[in-house]
C-alpha cells in the first residue's frame, strides 16, 4: 500500500515529468512527457467553454469614433 510519503514522492515525480521532462529526459520519454502535457492542456481548455459576450461592449465607443470621423471629413 502507498504511504503518504510515497504518494507525495510519486506526485512530485509526475509533476516534474509533466513540466520539465521533455527538456532533460531521453527521446522516448521526452516525447511522452510533451504528449501527456499537451493532452492535459487540451482537456482542461476543453472543459471551459468559449466565452462570447451577449452584448457588444464596444459598440457605443465604435459608433462615437465613426461619428467623429464623419464630422472631420
Amino acid at each position: 500500500m502507498l504511504t503518504k510519503g510515497r504518494l507525495t514522492f510519486l506526485f512530485l515525480v509526475f509533476l516534474i515529468f509533466l513540466g520539465f521532462g521533455d527538456s532533460f529526459l531521453p527521446q522516448p520519454l521526452s516525447g511522452y512527457s510533451f504528449q501527456t502535457r499537451t493532452s492535459i492542456n487540451n482537456f482542461v481548455i476543453g472543459m471551459v467553454p468559449g466565452w462570447k459576450p451577449k452584448t457588444q461592449p464596444y459598440k457605443r465607443t465604435e459608433e462615437a469614433i465613426q461619428e467623429a470621423e464623419k464630422g472631420k471629413k
